[in-house]
């Protein structure tokens, strides 16, 4: 199985757009069942960098589409696939499916590559027979981070879509978070990375959110307490973290149901001085932050 579709990254030029922000979605799509609504809302918000998770690639269930293709096709935009798994009841031996992770943006992506997390969880393993689970797939492969790079305004912005583990607990979550963390020291002169997805777990427990601060991570969405799932018992587990102070104004779109989570937006923009930022809610619901203030 390749680790990244190389021969999609669709180079073309950047549109207009202001040096001084940038805006960003993450979103577990579902596979891309409800194709038509995803689309609809990408294209609504306009975002310069879009990191998508469960985005399928052949498989019957999403009428053997290239997710990723389309998507980077009708919004204009970049686009680079990371394979998770190989889906064996969504295809065939002559033409297998795939599902994955894929990232979009403005601008061409460069050095893209995946993570394949050392530690995974057995649920997924190959068996002779086949369990007698709701949630189980055959399928061979495991969770990953997608990494990018891509350079905005002379600025080069590394990218970390990930997909942490749903069939595990905590301890498994972090110690696969803590992977992706452990790669962003190669970046410790870039000044913006950003880590974004489906967490599969809150990232203000105890332990992730200290991982993450300790590692110089900052919530760029900063609502905490707004569920991202459409569950019944709907969880926040999706969020984005970035490693730079900026003026960041997020969003939880729980008026889109196009999949079985919420998209998240944050929109970055760089502070009018260097005195610190702290974070507020505006009366909308989405968060601010607000330079000069304490953390």
């Amino acid at each position: 199985m390749n680790d990244v579709n190389r021969d999609r990254l669709r180079l073309r030029p950047a549109p207009p757009r202001s040096p001084n922000s940038l805006r960003i979605v993450s979103w577990n799509i579902e596979r891309g069942l409800q194709f038509p609504k995803i689309l609809d809302f990408l294209r609504a918000i306009d975002a310069d960098l879009l990191l998508l998770q469960e985005v399928d690639l052949n498989a019957r269930r999403t009428r053997h589409r290239d997710i990723a293709y389309e998507l980077g096709r009708s919004l204009q935009l970049n686009y680079t696939f990371g394979m998770e798994f190989e889906e064996l009841s969504q295809g065939t031996t002559a033409s297998p499916a795939y599902h994955g992770m894929a990232t979009l943006a403005r601008w061409p992506l460069q050095r893209a590559r995946i993570i394949r997390f050392r530690d995974q969880s057995s649920f997924w393993r190959p068996r002779w027979f086949v369990p007698d689970i709701p949630a189980f797939q055959r399928r061979l492969g495991g969770r990953i981070a997608l990494v990018a790079e891509t350079t905005i305004h002379a600025r080069t912005v590394v990218s970390y879509n990930v997909h942490l583990e749903s069939r595990g607990n905590n301890d498994l979550r972090l110690r696969q978070l803590q992977e992706v963390l452990s790669d962003c020291r190669r970046y410790v002169d870039q000044p913006t990375i950003v880590i974004g997805g489906d967490f599969n777990c809150r990232a203000d427990d105890a332990d992730v959110a200290t991982a993450l601060r300790d590692a110089g991570f900052h919530d760029a969405v900063r609502l905490p307490e707004r569920p991202t799932t459409t569950a019944s018992h709907p969880r926040a587990i999706d969020w984005i973290f970035i490693s730079d102070e900026l003026v960041c104004e997020g969003r939880v779109h729980d008026d889109i149901r196009a999949s079985d989570h919420y998209p998240i937006s944050t929109t970055l923009r760089r502070p009018p001085d260097s005195n610190g930022c702290a974070a507020r809610s505006d009366s909308r619901g989405s968060a601010a932050v607000v330079p000069g203030s304490s953390s």
